[in-house]
């Protein structure tokens, strides 16, 4: 009979003791956690967050012209499939003057997205669009645009993306612009959002 071959594990280690097994010495030997007893009489301290200064229940008081949105990739992509200007058709939703900002993670993917997205590129560095600095580590624009409305709710952004929507929502006073019909709408804004302040 021959001899079988053996194959060769890669990557396996050695089989270790546990520092609380009892072949090791005293000293070696690894002490037993102890629970520490909490006190119930103790006051419970809970982490509540705060609630925006600027918001007077759902409407929000920093949300006035000239309006600054915060665009999103596929928002500038979906605006050139429909032959929209992009600032000339946010003053046709909003009826006032609209400043387009662009952060650094935004601007990235436009790139990372090639030769193919190139018009896209071109709108994006136009003089007209504010350029925002991001600070946070990555390039994922979804979780910068949240950080970002969450931080300062004096921003409207404009997406066509679900996901990014469904989490704007759950951010009180934050309006969202999207896509339909050719034309940019808005959701969720307050009807006196136009009104002169007093």
């Amino acid at each position: 009979m021959g001899k079988q071959k053996k194959t060769r594990r890669y990557a396996t280690m050695k089989r270790m003791l546990s520092l609380r097994d009892e072949r090791l010495k005293e000293k070696d030997r690894l002490k037993p956690k102890k629970k520490e007893k909490k006190d119930p009489s103790a006051l419970k301290e809970r982490e509540v967050p705060q609630h925006p200064s600027c918001l007077f229940f759902q409407y929000n008081t920093q949300l006035g012209p000239p309006y600054h949105i915060l665009v999103d990739t596929n928002f500038i992509n979906f605006s050139i499939k429909a032959k929209l200007d992009l600032v000339q058709s946010m003053m046709d939703c909003l009826y006032a003057k609209c400043i387009p900002c662009i952060t650094d993670c935004v601007m990235a993917e436009i790139e990372k997205l090639g030769q193919k997205y190139r018009v896209a590129l071109r709108i994006a560095k136009d003089p007209r669009f504010d350029r925002l600095p991001c600070t946070h580590k990555g390039t994922y624009a979804d979780d910068c645009l949240v950080q970002r409305v969450t931080q300062h709710k004096c921003y409207i952004v404009a997406t066509v993306d679900r996901d990014l929507k469904r989490r704007i929502r759950k951010i009180p006073g934050v309006p969202i612009m999207y896509i339909s019909n050719h034309r940019y709408n808005i959701e969720r804004m307050p009807d006196d959002y136009g009104a002169p302040r007093f």
